[in-house]
């Protein structure tokens, strides 16, 4: 049995994990947005190049993905994390310090090793690791503090591209990592609660049924996706529907701040419920908001962003909890990483195949997320409590 740590230590150890991905998201995942056009400028390329270097990290994310898993399965995740500061800052500087192109995809590699060693499916198996079946609160509690790494990562990066230049922005980002992320990481439990023989593990049950592990990839790969096209098309999805530019804006502001909230909601309320609940509803928001923006035009673009924000939020949490609750601690970490392999790769073609399909079929490219949406309502519904 799980001793349960006294409630102190516990809120320390979220606020120390939660604000160290904070750090790991916003120094990664959302750093293109704001240095991807002046990386390209500076070394004679389209931003396509950058974006696409971008991609490559998020493939080799999901390859190393469910190694890192089983690492911490079998160690703890302190280490892990401590080594994700340490290859992040690496990746950085390499960044900053790219003369060719070349070197540009090579900083953007190390960057994806990063990605897979410290991002989500770290912490969340992290804290398996520590609190065992106990670990839906903690999860949750990640979430709602990582939730703000684009408030924190855009603003920021934006600064110190405004103040110093994107070699340096990379450069600051390498020293948050070392100052402020790997301390906190240092400061978490180590070893692993859930870390236990063979006969341990048959004493579990038996193993998950493909079905089941196959339906679970299938949510996270279209929610994932999903999610990563929303990201980058959302302005020009709700203009082509007929919302004006600061309309798109002002709706896009607004998908934040419904994350977290939807994710309060999750922490207090729907915590009572199984997390295939929960799931099953944030699942059905996206698909209502495709049909919300399709019948009403730009006026809907703030129900939009707020429908798919907040189902987006609670479906983050559900990557961490449903393989937690339907499959149990033990092999948690890896299991979590081969879960997520197909999401990483199909997040990294989400840009581009979202944008053909805006380009040619304009605001009816919703009915393609849509569509995705729904079957992933369908296969949580095929999906039974353990």
């Amino acid at each position: 049995m799980i001793p349960r740590l006294p409630a102190t230590r516990r809120e320390g150890v979220v606020a120390a994990l939660g604000t160290s991905l904070t750090v790991s998201w916003a120094s990664s995942y959302y750093i293109p947005a704001v240095l991807a056009v002046p990386m390209a400028e500076d070394l004679g390329l389209s931003p396509v190049w950058v974006f696409g270097a971008f991609s490559m990290a998020m493939i080799v994310s999901a390859m190393v993905g469910p190694w890192a898993g089983a690492r911490i399965d079998g160690v703890g995740g302190r280490g892990v994390l401590i080594g994700s500061n340490l290859v992040f800052a690496t990746g950085l500087v390499m960044l900053a310090a790219a003369p060719t192109p070349l070197m540009l995809f090579a900083g953007w590699a190390v960057m994806g090793l990063g990605m897979g060693i410290g991002l989500y499916e770290a912490g969340f198996a992290t804290l398996t690791g520590i609190y065992g079946k106990e670990a839906r609160g903690p999860i949750t509690g990640i979430t709602l503090i990582a939730g703000f790494a684009s408030t924190v990562g855009w603003p920021l990066s934006a600064l110190m591209l405004a103040t110093w230049g994107w070699r340096e922005a990379c450069l600051g980002w390498a020293m948050i990592h070392l100052l402020i992320a790997l301390p906190l990481n240092a400061c978490l439990p180590s070893g692993t609660a859930t870390a236990r023989g063979p006969a341990d593990m048959e004493a579990d049950g038996p193993p998950p049924s493909r079905l089941a592990l196959w339906l679970l990839a299938f949510v996270f790969a279209a929610t994932w996706f999903n999610a990563t096209a929303m990201a980058a098309h959302l302005p020009g999805l709700l203009q082509a529907a007929g919302a004006s530019t600061a309309m798109a804006i002002a709706a896009g502001a607004l998908i934040g701040p419904a994350q977290v909230a939807a994710r309060v909601l999750e922490f207090g309320l729907m915590r009572r419920f199984h997390p295939l609940v929960s799931a099953r509803v944030a699942a059905a928001a996206h698909p209502v908001a495709a049909v919300t923006l399709i019948g009403f035009g730009g006026p809907a673009a703030y129900v939009f962003a707020i429908l798919h924000g907040a189902g987006n939020g609670i479906l983050t949490i559900a990557k961490g909890t449903l393989p937690l609750a339907l499959f149990g601690p033990v092999g948690y970490g890896q299991r979590i990483g081969w879960l997520n392999a197909p999401a990483r790769i199909l997040q990294a073609a989400a840009p581009l195949v979202f944008g053909v399909a805006l380009t040619v079929w304009g605001a009816q490219a919703i009915w393609l997320t849509a569509g995705l949406g729904l079957l992933t309502l369908l296969a949580l519904a095929l999906l039974r409590r353990s």
